[in-house]
């Protein structure tokens, strides 16, 4: 383990845009690996240390120690101290969200949105620590009372990635420290600063050296070594599929608890008796706000024909109000975060207008000379099976095919191997109920982007999307990160 430790409490020009790993409270590490701003080339965003299989077990060794003691201070004592380090995330949430822009590529008001649902989240599992845990049940023998118990995993691995830098960090870390967990987090690669200014928030907030340890550096050094840690009882991660698949069969060979959020082809459908223009803000909303880099983007849309033209041209009007630029300079919809990313974008696009699909808005042969600055795709004209409806793409690419009705379409959104939203836009209740039933996603919305979700609801998918057993967010994230105890007191 590197042994450089440096005071980010009164950092150097240097450090403002380094990320160290946090290990057993010590900031560690040299920032030798360089994050550049993706809509600014040559602009130095941030600096990271690449941790090893060493940093790794110095971290587990750590949380496995400071474990026993932070579970046994009171749940309320726990929430406090998450709570009180939602609000100084809050209270830092302009300087926050500028690392954010500049390391990750998103607008400022998704940045700063985004911090503050990290500090809302912190604050919700904080308040948790005061509710009542655990139920009592009548027996069938007398005299006797039966309870039962939540008990925490012990030590939890979590690995997040680079779309949601702070947000998804936060809601993994707050369900497992409020349960009494202590923590080994391996941050995004791309994102290292936003990872730091979390544990700095927790630490400032009084929580104990240890609980709370940060591991910076590639996933197959140690994301791969956290996986195979025998000390560590669970791990949540978000990412690709093909990964999470890989992960789940390290932790699955040595029985421990594994949670999976991996990617998504999300689905809309759009019928007659819906508002064009009402529908093509969903849809835009959904596939091109945050660069459409998330997992719950819109990426298919599936129109009958008796709304098609005019859907088609309020969606091609919508589009062109996205226009990608510098996050931090106004733009309403930010850049690529990487150069990787920004070529896979171009080649979907490339490749389905190859095939005979029709390019509705956007462009594919564009330099990245100012970024990485995708415009917003709309694709039409293309077989069901074109790899651009069946691929996740990850980027601001929408693909609009023609259904002949409802039945159809729901057939449509459900041919898909992932499932985790979906979406119908329509003015009749019951073919919202009849969608809300039927279709094979986790989340369901109804004239609603299908990006974005509530923090206190259950949030999760189906098919190669999740793993289909804990859900994250709202209190059904704290399953995952506890087990349950049945208990028989007899008087």
């Amino acid at each position: 383990m590197t042994s450089t430790a440096t005071d980010l409490s009164a950092p150097t020009d240097r450090d403002l845009i380094t990320a160290r790993h946090l290990i057993n409270g010590k900031w560690l590490g040299d920032g030798d690996t360089e994050r550049m701003n993706p809509a600014r080339h040559g602009e130095l965003a941030a600096l990271s240390p690449s941790g090893t299989p060493a940093d790794v077990d110095a971290a587990v060794t750590a949380a496995t120690a400071a474990q026993p003691g932070w579970a046994a201070l009171p749940a309320p004592a726990r929430g406090a101290i998450l709570m009180a380090a939602g609000d100084l995330l809050l209270d830092r949430q302009a300087a926050i969200a500028g690392d954010l822009v500049r390391e990750e590529g998103k607008t400022l008001a998704e940045a700063k949105g985004e911090v503050k649902r990290a500090s809302d989240v912190l604050r919700f599992f904080g308040s948790l620590g005061w509710a009542a845990t655990g139920e009592v049940l009548p027996s069938g023998l007398p005299d006797t009372t039966i309870t039962t118990r939540r008990e925490p995993l012990g030590v939890v691995g979590l690995i997040t990635p680079w779309n949601f830098p702070i947000a998804i960090p936060a809601w993994k870390s707050a369900p497992a420290l409020i349960s009494g967990n202590a923590v080994v987090i391996k941050p995004a690669e791309l994102t290292p600063l936003s990872a730091t200014h979390l544990a700095r928030a927790l630490q400032d907030a009084g929580l104990p050296a240890g609980v709370f340890n940060v591991v910076h550096g590639k996933g197959r050094v140690v994301g791969d070594a956290l996986a195979r840690d025998p000390r560590i009882a669970g791990l949540s991660f978000t990412g690709s599929t093909k990964v999470g698949l890989g992960l789940q069969e390290i932790l699955n060979a040595r029985r421990a608890r594994v949670q999976l959020e991996m990617g998504g082809k999300n689905g809309v459908l759009v019928l007659d008796d819906a508002d064009p223009r009402k529908a093509a803000q969903v849809v835009a909303a959904g596939a091109f706000g945050l660069t459409g880099q998330a997992c719950t983007a819109t990426s298919r849309v599936y129109v009958t024909p008796g709304i098609r033209s005019a859907f088609l041209a309020a969606l091609t009007e919508e589009a062109a109000q996205y226009t990608a630029g510098d996050g931090s300079d106004g733009a309403s919809m930010g850049a690529v975060v990487s150069s990787q990313q920004f070529e896979q974008n171009q080649a979907a696009v490339r490749t389905a207008v190859e095939r005979g699909a029709t390019l509705l808005h956007g462009r594919y042969d564009g330099g990245a000379d100012a970024g990485f600055l995708f415009p917003a795709a709309i694709l039409t004209d293309l077989p069901f099976d074109d790899a651009a409806v069946t691929e996740e793409i990850f980027g601001p690419v929408v693909a609009v095919l023609e259904v002949p009705d409802y039945e159809a379409g729901l057939g449509a959104i459900n041919d898909s191997r992932y499932g985790l939203t979906a979406g119908i836009c329509t003015d009749s209740l019951a073919r919202a109920t009849d969608f809300a039933a039927r279709a094979q996603a986790g989340v369901i919305k109804v004239n609603r982007p299908t990006a974005g979700l509530d923090l206190n609801v259950p949030f999760g998918g189906v098919k190669d999307s999740s793993t289909n057993t804990f859900r994250e967010q709202g209190k059904s994230a704290l399953d995952f990160f506890t087990w349950g105890k049945t208990v028989y007191t007899g008087v």
